[in-house]
């Protein structure tokens, strides 16, 4: 069975030089992801970049939660579940003393509210089937664990 096959683009523009050396050189660069748009980066601070920018190691932690946040949203609207609010304090953990530096874990922490009538173990068996689906985590080497907290709201609409 053949499928479409979805293609993304990114662009990534520096300009400078490196001539004087590893300390000297800007690591602030321009990303395009077309159609959406561009924004500036740099290097995590820790690497001599500048700390008011985002970096590539918190692009990958919010593609992470971002990729798991739509992924619930579409088991929940599929399951017919209404979430009103869901929010996602993520962490990475990226040390140096492993070779390759690499980030070697994510830490999803969403807080889910709901509204009744929904089990927390429904919502929790949601989180797990949305973390199956989702096309970030089947994409990246590392484990991701989600430790979700569910609210789910007491009856009536307030």
């Amino acid at each position: 069975m053949t499928g479409p096959v979805h293609r993304y683009e990114a662009h990534c523009t520096w300009r400078g030089s490196t001539a004087a050396g590893y300390a000297a050189y800007d690591r602030t660069h321009e990303a395009r992801c077309p159609p959406a748009g561009s924004f500036t980066l740099s290097a995590d601070g820790a690497f001599g970049g500048d700390p008011n920018r985002v970096n590539p190691e918190q692009l990958l932690l919010l593609a992470a939660s971002s990729c798991q946040l739509l992924s619930f949203l579409a088991v929940a609207a599929r399951s017919r579940i209404e979430v009103v609010a869901y929010d996602d304090d993520a962490e990475a953990v990226m040390p140096e003393s492993e070779r390759p530096i690499r980030i070697t874990q994510i830490h999803l922490h969403p807080t889910i509210t709901v509204r009744p009538p929904v089990s927390e173990a429904r919502v929790m068996r949601m989180v797990e089937v949305a973390h199956r689906e989702c096309f970030i985590a089947n994409s990246i080497a590392c484990e991701i664990t989600i430790t979700p907290a569910v609210k789910v709201l007491a009856t009536g609409r307030s």
